[in-house]
């Protein structure tokens, strides 16, 4: 049984996060463990915080220390909670529609919205309602869960995101070429539909003009985060290991840890701030400045630690490591792939454009 999970916290106490502690030690229990994780997500959407009521600081504090304990369980975790925040989201903004299927609440969830040239997902209307026909890629998991939230284009020329489930006759999950060495136990291949009964969630265009996308999106750099403070985690044990075997560390291995720590506390600051300006409905309020803008901000910022960290404790921690301390060098090359979702410099000129605009703070 691993030590007790050490959160990760944005602006609560240790003591704020006690009501969710041992489910933290089960997610770091199950680490590997990828059916035993998605039961512990159901559970956990369930009962904790959706973003944007209240305590939307306790759900990234929740997805961090998640990840710093195994950043592919937040991996398995963190899909689900979103697919659960935006079903919930679409019953209060449609307050008439039933966006889910019978058995939604204990179901394993996903969100695919990724797209790619090769592959297109169609939603096109029957007589019974709505069907999806085409391919999707990028699903991750899609063999081992029972539902997805997943975007297709419609007959109006736009997207729109439905649920589905994918135990259905007519899903078909590839078994994808992972050769991956993150993340190995999440492996994200494409899935076929042909004529999958769907429920439409949202409308069109709904899913990602919502606030909840760009919630959502910071909730994934929430994951990223905790990933990174789990290295630099690792990197300080390290150090104290090695001192107290009579090699103390000389100045650059203090700077390293020090800049590490700043990089880190000044992400951490920012998703508080973040956090605290969604719940009170300050974020995107200003005309000037949208949520969207808001969260590049955010994902770029934390993107850049996450770098910075991993570059600060490889190169500091040298080979050995990442030869022969397993946990160690999961981690990294589990977050290496994660912060991936990053776009890097696209990311950037996506939101240059925005501040063209003037969609900007300053």
């Amino acid at each position: 049984m691993p030590a007790p999970t050490t959160p990760v916290l944005l602006s609560s106490t240790p003591a704020d996060l006690a009501p969710w502690r041992s489910t933290l030690d089960s997610f770091a229990a199950a680490a590997g463990d990828v059916p035993a994780l998605l039961a512990l997500s159901v559970e956990a959407g369930r009962t904790w915080p959706r973003p944007g009521e209240g305590r939307t600081a306790v759900l990234w504090e929740l997805l961090a220390s998640v990840a710093a304990a195994d950043v592919a369980a937040a991996r398995v975790l963190e899909p689900h909670l979103d697919a659960v925040a935006i079903l919930t989201q679409a019953r209060q903004a449609f307050p008439a529609v039933q966006p889910a299927p019978d058995g939604a609440a204990d179901a394993a969830w996903g969100v695919f919205a990724a797209e790619a040239p090769h592959a297109r997902l169609e939603a096109g209307s029957t007589a019974g309602g709505t069907t999806l026909s085409g391919t999707k890629p990028w699903c991750s998991l899609a063999g081992s869960l029972d539902a997805a939230v997943i975007t297709a284009h419609t007959d109006d020329g736009g997207r729109a995101a439905f649920a589905v489930s994918l135990r259905h006759p007519g899903v078909a999950c590839e078994e994808p070429a992972w050769i991956a060495r993150g993340l190995r136990e999440i492996p994200s291949g494409s899935v076929t539909f042909d004529q999958v009964p769907a429920t439409p969630v949202g409308g069109t265009g709904w899913y990602h003009s919502r606030p909840g996308f760009a919630w959502g999106g910071i909730g994934v750099a929430a994951c990223w985060l905790g990933g990174a403070v789990g290295v630099a985690r690792d990197y300080r044990d390290g150090l104290l290991a090695a001192a107290d075997n009579g090699r103390e560390p000389d100045q650059l291995a203090l700077a390293a840890l020090g800049e590490a720590d700043r990089t880190v506390a000044a992400a951490l600051q920012y998703l508080a701030r973040t956090a605290a300006r969604i719940d009170d409905g300050t974020l995107g309020s200003d005309g000037n400045q949208s949520t969207w803008s808001e969260a590049q901000r955010v994902r770029g910022t934390v993107a850049a630690a996450v770098e910075r960290v991993l570059c600060l404790v490889g190169s500091n921690r040298g080979p050995g490591p990442l030869a022969f301390d397993e946990p160690y060098a999961k981690r990294m090359a589990d977050l290496a792939l994660y912060v991936r979702q990053h776009h890097g410099a696209r990311d950037d000129a996506q939101l240059g454009r925005l501040a063209l605009k003037g969609d900007c703070p300053w």
